[in-house]
């Protein structure tokens, strides 16, 4: 079969990503013996366009459209993105006869609701699509195959996905057979790999144990080696590890720094996903020694009362020990809270902030996001529907839905945090991600020599930038 996958997002703000599920879908059709191109829309000036010429020079038997997010994520000035990817599949639609497939992290979360939207024929789940192409390609009914779900007489029919699996070198794609890489090396975008699928831990706001199980499916980190060695010998020097938490199992994220240490690939690696309960000064010193040149520390608050509504398994002290450790080393760090979460109050954010102003370094970068946005099958969805704070139906979720905490007034939380933001060069927050130059800053910077992050220079960025007028 003929197989066309497109990347559907756009969003360069603050920074452009590499379609990581868009590209794994696309090796796993061609090592299956289809046909595939991949379509990424990310630098395209007119998208349907764009779609319309490939679906008509292609002629695909099959459109997958890759969703990576379904909105903004932003409680001050929400964006839905869900109405572009429908428009898409119009033109996917009247440019070919393709049957038409959603996959990606987005569907994984909201499958019925952007079937409905979209008309799309199936939607896949998991790691369901190599098994849903081999069906097709051999006649079978796809919707036998865990993982597809798909409208059936007006109702809508899925199959659990098996997330017992593991897809071993499938995590691996061949980014520079896919996608320009010298377009993404200009906005110093690193190429993203996972180390690990799966999450055992409890937070209730979270989608990723829905959308890769509850338990961790290792990669060997000998395995991760070889995908980083492939990678640098085609001239990728910036690499992100994506895991939902890198620094989980602790042994495992310490024998990928040893090797990576030893390996000498003259890659810079960052990460922004550790957390305070296994962030200490031997991983740190390991992260150096293999090559990071960045990471963060998904914090999300700094009291105890609200960890604990959140789900998380640590508690201020924890993120105390985690500062120590930061403060006693030279990598740059990115700490990252969430306001506004279950137990919440006025007195529970000026901790966080507090906390922010103590405990985090001048240099470092401290990034505020207000709300939490509500998915449906998390535990907080629950919990919001059991005392009234949430009555639309799970079928509307596409446009966000946010929780915030009853102990806190919304305009107060956005002002205060405005404040805080206003008086610390290094805080950062939605808001000062939305000025439209902010996306050029990555061409520029990597124009005039600097290397990823570039959060890092965050506080001379917003001095140089305050000195010229601008309010960022």
């Amino acid at each position: 079969m003929k197989v066309l996958i497109v990347s559907v997002n756009r969003n360069r703000r603050p920074e452009a990503v590499m379609p990581y599920g868009a590209c794994v879908a696309a090796q796993a059709a061609l090592a299956a013996g289809h046909e595939t191109r991949l379509l990424d829309l990310m630098f395209e000036n007119d998208p349907g366009k764009a779609l319309e010429r490939a679906c008509r020079e292609f002629r695909p038997d099959i459109a997958g459209f890759s969703l990576r997010n379904i909105d903004n994520n932003d409680i001050s000035d929400p964006v839905s993105y869900s109405a572009e990817a429908a428009s898409l599949v119009a033109v996917a639609r009247s440019a070919c006869c393709a049957g038409i497939v959603l996959g990606g992290a987005a569907v994984g979360i909201m499958p019925e609701a952007l079937l409905r939207l979209t008309g799309a024929d199936w939607c896949v789940l998991g790691d369901a699509s190599s098994a849903f192409l081999s069906s097709l390609a051999a006649g079978g009914e796809p919707r036998a195959v865990p993982g597809v779900c798909a409208l059936v007489g007006g109702g809508f029919r899925a199959s659990a996905p098996d997330l017992s699996t593991h897809p071993g070198a499938g995590l691996f794609p061949e980014f520079g057979r896919w996608l320009d890489l010298r377009a993404y090396s200009r906005l110093m975008t690193a190429a993203p790999l996972a180390t690990k699928l799966g999450c055992p831990f409890g937070c209730v706001y979270c989608t990723y144990p829905v959308l890769e199980g509850g338990a961790y499916r290792l990669c060997a980190p000998e395995a991760v080696l070889v995908a980083v060695r492939a990678l640098a010998a085609g001239g990728v020097r910036d690499i992100e590890f994506v895991d939902n938490v890198f620094n989980s199992p602790y042994a495992h994220a310490m024998e990928l720094c040893s090797l990576l240490a030893g390996s000498k690939t003259g890659a810079r690696f960052h990460t922004m996903e550790l957390t305070p309960e296994f962030t200490d000064a031997p991983l740190l010193a390991a992260m150096r020694r293999a090559g990071f040149a960045g990471f963060g520390v998904t914090a999300e608050s700094a009291d105890d009362g609200v960890l604990a509504a959140l789900g998380k398994n640590y508690d201020s002290a924890h993120l105390d020990r985690a500062a120590r450790a930061v403060e006693a080393q030279a990598l740059p760090c990115m700490w990252i809270f969430m306001l506004g979460g279950p137990g919440e109050t006025r007195e529970t954010v000026e901790r966080t902030l507090e906390f922010a102003r103590r405990r985090v370094r001048p240099s470092d970068t401290v990034f505020f996001n207000s709300g939490v946005r509500l998915y449906p099958g998390t535990a907080l969805e629950a919990a919001a529907r059991r005392d009234g704070t949430l009555t639309k139906p799970a079928a509307e979720m596409l446009e966000p839905v946010f929780y915030l905490s009853p102990g806190v007034d919304k305009e107060w939380l956005l002002k205060t945090l405005a404040a805080a933001t206003r008086e610390n060069m290094n805080f950062i927050d939605p808001a000062s991600l939305k000025p439209p130059f902010l996306s050029r800053l990555h061409g520029l910077a990597h124009l005039a020599g600097f290397k990823p992050p570039l959060w890092k220079h965050t506080r001379s960025l917003r001095r140089g930038l305050r000195a010229l007028g601008v309010n960022a």
